[in-house]
């Protein structure tokens, strides 16, 4: 199942908590938010006081503007060297209740868009190996932007941790700047990484995933989720004039259904008010199909019903909308590349 990365109809933007990291490192070098603004074209007072939200091409225009003014070839380490908690907007707080570090990619992928539209996540797992990689919506010249994004989630890992995390093997996909000034790689990625690579992307032993996160307050995790949600459902809705994505109203229908029993196009798009022929037609023209769709909806169900151990595999399959627990197996296998029961251990 192939994941739809990003929706290049819609503007991308850049939450303002996204953005304060940036303008702490030009500050820490000496370049206040005035001059960047100036350097960048835009109106005065559009950094300082924080934006609600910046369009995202500002925002990686402002990372070479920043590199350029504070003469730092290494900005965008120097960015991502300066997260923390609040950057990450309401997904931040996700992950810090999430129970072990497999959940926190899980929600990372499902809700980086609420802090921003630079790319997306994707991770997979294949003979003990986790490959994590991040998909750029800009192209390999903007390296200060890969950068900050693998700084940062190490840096953001390391305190998620309350501890250095094992060094991933980094490739990416820029040329690394200059050979004689690569050593802050070392220091803030932990090793240094492949450069001129087809992807960017850091592989690590999948045992980490069962890494439990210290001090995670699990029990805030379903509301703060349920907000989480309701944020992506209201910014579909702004992305679409004020109408929701009709791929978010199967899902959502589809959510509100599974329990009760087999699924059928049919079925949702008779509570949709819509004729199955043009559910199909409007699924296919937003580029998605209700396989597609329900196998998202399931997929990323039943990865946080296996976290919850009350739950055995029979009340997840039937959970699910399955009517036998070996059509749900045989499922996940398809998504995951492991059982569910593997998956869980």
């Amino acid at each position: 199942m192939t994941p739809a990365l990003f929706d290049h109809a819609k503007p991308r933007r850049v939450a303002g908590s996204y953005l304060q990291p940036l303008l702490e490192a030009a500050a820490a070098r000496g370049i206040g938010a005035q001059a960047l603004e100036s350097a960048a074209g835009l109106r005065p007072g559009a950094l300082a006081p924080l934006p609600e939200t910046l369009p995202a091409d500002d925002y990686v225009r402002l990372l070479d503007i920043g590199a350029a003014l504070a003469d730092d070839p290494h900005f965008g380490l120097h960015v991502g060297e300066r997260v923390k908690l609040g950057t990450y907007s309401v997904y931040g707080l996700i992950l810090l209740s999430c129970r072990d570090f497999g959940q926190a990619f899980e929600q990372t992928m499902r809700y980086e868009q609420l802090a921003h539209d630079l790319g997306r996540s994707t991770l997979t797992i294949k003979d003990g190996l986790a490959h994590y990689t991040w998909h750029s919506n800009y192209d390999a010249s903007q390296r200060h932007l890969a950068d900050s994004v693998f700084a940062g989630i190490r840096t953001f890992g390391n305190w998620l941790a309350g501890m250095t995390l094992p060094a991933a093997q980094l490739t990416l996909t820029h040329d690394g700047g200059a050979p004689a000034d690569r050593a802050e790689y070392a220091r803030l990625i932990g090793a240094m990484p492949t450069f001129n690579a087809p992807a960017n992307v850091a592989t690590f032993d999948a045992q980490l995933l069962a890494w439990p996160v210290p001090n995670a307050d699990v029990s805030l995790y379903p509301v703060l989720r349920q907000h989480a949600e309701q944020l992506l459902r209201q910014r579909a809705i702004d992305a679409h004039g004020g109408q929701p994505d009709i791929a978010q109203q199967v899902h959502a229908a589809i959510v509100k259904n599974l329990s009760r029993g087999s699924l059928r196009l049919a079925s949702v798009a008779e509570e949709l008010k819509l004729s199955p022929r043009t559910l199909q037609r409007k699924l296919n023209e937003s580029g998605a199909s209700f396989q597609q769709v329900l196998d998202q909806a399931r997929f990323a169900l039943a990865k946080d019903y296996l976290r919850q151990p009350e739950l055995s595999l029979v009340d997840i399959a039937f959970l699910l909308g399955y009517q036998e627990q070996s059509a749900f197996n045989h499922a996940f296998k398809e998504w995951a590349g492991v059982n569910p029961g593997a998956y869980r251990i």
